[in-house]
């Protein structure tokens, strides 16, 4: 195989998250750090359990009950139930509304208030960011990518549509993506005339930027270049295929968000920070439940990474190590939210500790 080399134009990627000690230093250090670690984080488990706090402050079930039930509205009357072709816009509506925990579209939506803007502003991009995330996994669904059977609890796209339509299904969601979110009577009137337009040519750009080959498309494409391999793939590599393949658009809907409220340059790139290190720790969480949980729980099948011989954190790292760089991803995202108002960081760092802590 020819030697790797990460996209030298890419501003997704960014320098190894991983510890020292994850990353082959001593091993008395490495013990020592793994143990200090491992208490730490089994600490922050059982207070962010047990603690009854974190409710009254912050009702964040609540929360995400508001805001998936206003994304699925949004999503709802996005796509015609039977105008023609029926089987096109029949099979977008079973992907898209599915289901689904809608955590991007959540995270688009924080991130523009807590730049003080109103989450109505950002809408369009909560709901574009999610159609984008639905063509993602109709296409990595598909007996050429993962070739997978089930998703959201449900029959993938494919088994129920076929190939054909569902390779249209995904490329019919791309481009209502970006059509939701230029058109004019996408967004509320008391939006700045003024300012408003170059806002949303600047979130355009930088969602195309997450998904194309600088990002989305480019971790899929090594991921698949891994698959199987006899090539022990280095520490570096595996960052490098899950901050494109899953932190990019989770770097988008965050990123995008702030700029459509508003959003300061410097507000702007700590929330970029911020949603780098979510969006690994995303994929660390994923890769640990895929080995600890049942199709059942996840909705999806458990066990599919190992089956197919793909490279995952719990593989290379060990379970209990894979848990301490989750603790020190989350540590990572908490610090860049210290700058904001906390009240309405809230949401962001209730986001972070669920995409943490999920169980599914």
């Amino acid at each position: 195989m020819a030697a790797f080399h990460p996209l030298a134009a890419s501003r997704v990627r960014i320098s190894p998250l991983l510890p020292a000690a994850a990353m082959g230093a001593g091993a008395a250090a490495a013990s020592a750090s793994y143990a200090h670690h491992r208490r730490r984080f089994c600490a922050i488990v059982a207070t962010a359990a047990a603690s009854p706090a974190v409710a009254t402050e912050f009702d964040f079930r609540a929360y995400m009950g508001e805001q998936a039930a206003a994304v699925n509205r949004a999503l709802d009357a996005s796509i015609p139930a039977d105008e023609p072709p029926a089987a096109l816009h029949e099979a977008m509506r079973y992907a898209l509304l599915a289901g689904g925990k809608r955590v991007r579209p959540a995270l688009c939506l924080a991130a523009c208030a807590v730049v003080g803007g109103r989450e109505a502003w950002a809408m369009p991009a909560a709901a574009a960011v999610e159609m984008v995330h639905t063509m993602s996994l109709v296409h990595d669904d598909l007996p050429c990518m993962d070739d997978d059977d089930l998703r959201r609890g449900k029959p993938t796209c494919h088994v129920v549509y076929g190939e054909p339509i569902a390779v249209l299904t995904g490329d019919a969601l791309l481009s209502l993506s970006f059509h939701h979110m230029a058109k004019v009577d996408s967004y509320p009137p008391d939006i700045d005339a003024d300012k408003h337009p170059a806002r949303v040519v600047r979130a355009i750009g930088e969602l195309a930027r997450c998904i194309g080959s600088e990002g989305l498309v480019a971790g899929q494409v090594v991921d698949l270049e891994m698959t199987g391999s006899t090539e022990t793939v280095p520490l570096d590599r595996l960052e490098y295929i899950h901050l494109h393949k899953t932190a990019a658009l989770l770097e988008a809907s965050v990123v995008i968000g702030a700029i459509l409220g508003g959003g300061s340059d410097e507000q702007i790139e700590r929330l970029r920070k911020y949603a780098r290190s979510i969006g690994l720790l995303f994929q660390v969480v994923d890769d640990i439940l895929d080995v600890t949980k049942s199709s059942e729980e996840l909705g999806k099948t458990a066990g599919k990474d190992l089956a197919s011989d793909k490279t995952t954190y719990p593989k290379l790292l060990g379970l209990e190590k894979s848990r301490e760089f989750a603790e020190k991803l989350l540590s990572d995202a908490r610090e860049q939210l210290s700058g904001f108002d906390q009240e309405k960081a809230a949401p962001l760092l209730h986001l972070a500790n669920y995409i943490a802590y999920r169980q599914n």
